[in-house]
């Protein structure tokens, strides 16, 4: 089974969450910048840079680069911050990189030490992208690709960015947005208790759903994502977080990206075999995969690999299915995640710690269609589950995670007073 993580949550119904980007070059002065500069397509080295020897720990290469670096002002939430999961977009040349770091903040000051979250390259022909394990302390810990807040009291966060390319070189790295969501352990509010269902809503226009959302918020309509199953990936190129069947991040990602009919050119998957069904999601595992981590389920490497195809593409959590509906009637689908025991969701019949699936549509009951990777071919892939089933297994699993993936001329519902996106 798919070996790609979750980290255990409570739900997020009525819990507090707060995403926030930075786009580039718009938002160069709401920062501190040190040997950067602002470039049409976003953020880009200037001079003089600062010099950095790093030693691959993957390789055991050193190299020395130039390095410039842009710091975020404080985000300032208006709640207690538990978790914190960075994304960001970025064009890295071969050979260049960049490096994001989180730390806590509280009133006016850090209360957290700045901890790395990746350190990432679009392909591998420089460092080997990876996340940084063991950074753990009495205030703070990472697990992969989210920053825990412990032991201190945090209200908001702050992120900073660095750009590597090596020493002697003119074409550097272009950071397009870097974001982060920020999630509380639980609301200090209890959710609000949904009205009593009944035969027509106030507006006439048709009946409510159980829990009380509209049934016509998206209910009927369903996205014509393409369906690709990770298990006919079985045994390929098991270097990669051991092959097609713990790839169901990437393979999640290389659907929405068909969807809206970009991802990698037949020059580049020229390496994969010309038998293999699907050589895009090869080329998705290769490209996501967290030398540390030891997969390919990092959340923000695969939003980033979105993102190398021109794709606005982010980490966020969402409160409910009724918040996942607004993607869908805007035409944008979702990768969520979700964990589940045999049994808990009936036509997902299988134990997963973790697993990512795309929400591709509603019934017009407003039951969940999925594309999950995990069908044993392609035409198995479309699924329709129960709503409450699939809500407790994602809130639960994850906090709500989920992948947005959309090219910036599509338009983005709008959000929540809250907001999450």
């Amino acid at each position: 089974m798919s070996t790609d993580r979750t980290v255990m949550a409570a739900a997020t119904q009525g819990r507090d969450v707060v995403y926030r980007v930075f786009r580039f070059p718009a938002d160069l002065d709401t920062g501190t910048v040190l040997g950067v500069r602002p470039d049409d397509g976003g953020l880009v080295l200037g001079g003089p840079p600062a010099e950095l020897e790093y030693t691959d720990p993957h390789t055991g290469v050193r190299t020395r680069y130039d390095v410039g670096r842009w710091t975020s002002p404080p985000v300032r939430v208006g709640f207690g911050v538990h978790q914190v999961v960075p994304s960001w977009t970025a064009d890295t040349p071969a050979g260049c990189w960049i490096q994001v770091e989180v730390c806590g903040w509280a009133a006016d000051a850090p209360v957290t030490d700045w901890c790395v979250l990746a350190r990432w390259a679009a392909g591998d022909e420089g460092i080997r992208r990876t996340s940084v394990p063991g950074q753990r302390d009495r205030r703070a810990e990472v697990d992969t690709d989210t920053l825990t807040v412990t032991g201190a009291q945090a209200t908001g966060w702050q992120v900073r960015v660095t750009l590597a390319r090596p020493v002697g070189t003119t074409v550097g790295p272009t950071l397009r947005t870097v974001g982060a969501v920020a999630s509380g352990p639980r609301s200090t509010t209890p959710p609000p208790v949904p009205p009593a269902p009944s035969p027509v809503r106030a507006d006439g226009t048709g009946p409510a759903r159980t829990d009380g959302t509209a049934r016509d918020a998206a209910g009927g309509r369903v996205l014509a994502v393409p369906m690709f199953s990770q298990r006919l990936h079985a045994g390929h190129h098991p270097r990669w977080g051991g092959g097609g069947d713990s790839w169901c991040s990437p393979t999640c990602v290389a659907m929405v990206l068909a969807y809206w009919g970009v991802g990698p050119t037949p020059d580049e998957y020229a390496w994969v075999d010309p038998a293999d069904p699907r050589p895009e999601v090869d080329h998705a595992a290769r490209h996501c995969y967290d030398h540390a981590y030891r997969g390919a389920g990092n959340w923000p490497f695969n939003t980033a690999y979105a993102g190398r195809y021109g794709m606005d593409a982010f980490v966020t959590r969402l409160r409910s299915l009724a918040e996942a509906e607004r993607f869908v009637a805007a035409g944008v689908p979702l990768v969520v995640s979700a964990a589940f025991r045999t049994g808990d969701v009936p036509g997902l019949d299988y134990d997963t710690k973790g697993h990512l699936i795309v929400l591709v549509g509603f019934t017009p009951d407003g039951d969940p269609v999925l594309n999950d990777p995990y069908a044993s071919d392609d035409a198995g892939v479309r699924r329709t589950v129960d709503r409450h089933r699939f809500t407790a297994a994602w809130q639960q699993g994850s906090g709500g995670v989920a992948y947005v993936i959309r090219p910036p001329s599509v338009p983005l519902p709008p959000p929540p007073a809250q907001p999450n996106w």
